[in-house]
């Protein structure tokens, strides 16, 4: 299919771009196969506007007389106003930007078209690879296995074809505890805590069925991480009578009777539409223009998305709890084991490995616990708030991942040594982007694909000395220590970042960023001074000595 097939009108004169707390500018409208771009033709004052086509989640169209109005809401949140004079050609245009944000084929997207205008320094496709990841694990235990047995996707199709699991269990064994959980996601390990030895393990839930199905090598496997004498916990993140009804549906969860060194925890964490809605609920919360107080807090607190950050907070904290200060290992599953697991894993491991919370430790962490753990970010981020189709599998699953590291990092500023700037950016690219990173929805899909050859990762961008300073935290000093976050609900706010970002002006906010920058710096200068005049002084004293 040809791109040029879709634009029926490529270019439109004398339109008018509003957007909120700018001036409106008068400029030219190109359409091409994946963008739309608006130039102004001011001399004084050129501006340009580059917008992903993949980036946008709905379009409205409006006319008075022969003037047409086309309002374009983003996946990212924003909302711009397109004035365009003559009826066909705003129909036109709107017909085309329709056909082009919704194009079936992942091949069509932009990162299979994008050649970067960067030097390559870094192929991010190969920046954090499970076997480096192992190397780090043998260092400190030899416990533990990388295993094969996915190496064709065979044994589970969302799996990466490498995992790490316990030494004393063969390939055999695996294949028998993957026909006994749902999807084949047999449990693998996720973190090692290097203070006790305790270990944070994953996978979906088992299939028991409602005549009490056991597999007795999936208890052996889940008790080879347990040290002699010692209970474990498995955090179930469904509620109990969730749990009991996918019985009936063959699934389950694991029974006293065959795992008695295990206690079961449900930690209920809502999924699928119920999260879509409440996004939705809280970006028309955000853009109600009304200035009523009650109001605002009535649809904030009927959005429910503070509160699905407090439950996945609570379940984060207890996994680290159960790990650090039980020292008892830990299982953590849902239904598939693809949602609100990675965030629960992925959250107890900021709290508990000081090296999660550094830039290149975070994104190993995006790695290893969604990209490679099979969270299906095409399904889950083909939509987001503003769209009109209403399909099955949108979620903003991990979106309320990165509200939720945001708020640990506001408990703990000084502890991360990435921004705010960082997450917003995961959050964009997760959506639309011109990297391949997101594309798909497991490893198997991704090698189908073939995205490592044909596209470019986002970490190649990312970690060049020259982005990596946008996202530096100023005030991050290395804390090696556990940090625990307060989940009352005093202490959890809105995002604003995310959530008011286009519906406020953020002169003030990055002109107060900047004064804490200089602030920053001019203390490390003094600070250098009196390091200087210090040696200065030791000298002088050494000298009079003599």
């Amino acid at each position: 299919m040809e791109f040029a097939e879709l634009i029926k009108t490529p270019r439109a004169d004398n339109v008018v771009l509003h957007r909120p707390f700018y001036l409106a500018v008068e400029g030219t409208l190109c359409l091409t196969g994946h963008h739309l771009i608006f130039s102004s033709r001011r001399q004084d004052n050129a501006e340009e506007l580059w917008l992903l086509h993949s980036n946008i989640d709905s379009i409205e169209k409006r006319f008075v007389g022969s003037l047409g109005t086309i309002i374009i809401k983003c996946k990212d949140l924003r909302i711009i106003q397109l004035d365009i004079p003559g009826m066909e050609e705003c129909l036109n245009i709107a017909s085309s930007i329709e056909a082009l944000s919704t194009l079936d084929s992942v091949t069509l997207m932009y990162p299979f078209f994008y050649r970067p205008m960067f030097e390559i320094v870094e192929d991010g496709w190969r920046s954090f690879l499970p076997d480096q990841e192992f190397e780090l694990l043998s260092s400190v235990t030899d416990e533990w296995r990388l295993s094969c047995i996915n190496k064709e996707f065979s044994v589970c199709p969302s799996y990466p074809p490498v995992v790490i699991v316990p030494k004393s269990i063969d390939d055999e064994a695996l294949r028998k505890v993957a026909m006994f959980r749902h999807g084949s996601r047999f449990p693998v390990l996720s973190y090692y805590h290097k203070k006790n030895g305790m270990v944070m393990m994953r996978s979906s839930q088992p299939l028991t069925g409602t005549n009490g199905r056991r597999c007795k090598e999936d208890e052996k496997l889940i008790n080879a991480t347990l040290r002699p004498g010692k209970r474990g916990y498995i955090i179930d993140t469904r509620s109990l009578s969730v749990a009991q009804q996918a019985r009936a549906k063959g699934g389950g969860f694991e029974q006293e009777v065959h795992y008695p060194q295990w206690r079961r925890i449900h930690k209920c964490i809502e999924r699928f539409n119920i999260l879509q809605e409440s996004l939705i609920k809280l970006v028309e919360a955000c853009n109600d223009q009304s200035h009523n107080m009650d109001r605002w807090l009535s649809k904030l607190e009927a959005s429910n998305w503070l509160t699905h950050i407090k439950e996945i907070l609570t379940a984060a904290c207890l996994a680290a709890q159960c790990i650090d200060r039980e020292g008892a290992s830990v299982l953590v599953h849902g239904t598939e084991g693809t949602d609100s697991t990675l965030q629960v894993t992925s959250l107890a491991q900021i709290i508990l490995d000081p090296r999660c919370r550094t830039i290149r430790g975070f994104e190993s962490l995006v790695v290893r616990e969604w990209l490679q753990a099979g969270h299906p970010f095409q399904q889950r981020c083909a939509q987001s708030a503003y769209s009109n189709g209403k399909q099955k599998w949108e979620a903003p699953v991990f979106l309320l991942f990165l509200d939720c590291v945001w708020q640990i990092l506001r408990q703990f500023p000084c502890s991360f040594e990435f921004n705010e700037q960082f997450l917003i950016m995961l959050f964009e690219h997760a959506y639309a982007s011109q990297f391949g990173t997101f594309l798909g929805n497991n490893e198997n899909e991704r090698s189908k694909l073939k995205l490592p050859q044909k596209t470019m990762s986002l970490w190649s961008w990312v970690n060049r000395s020259e982005e990596l300073r946008k996202f530096q935290n100023p005030l991050f000093e290395a804390n090696s220590l556990v940090i625990w976050p307060s989940v009352a609900p005093q202490s959890l706010q809105l995002w604003e970042g995310v959530f008011l970002r286009w519906n406020r002006p953020s002169k003030f906010l990055d002109e107060a960023h900047e004064e804490m920058i200089n602030i920053i710096k001019y203390n490390k200068e003094l600070q250098a001074k009196v390091n200087a005049l210090r040696r200065q002084l030791a000298e002088m004293e050494t000298d009079d000595k003599m």
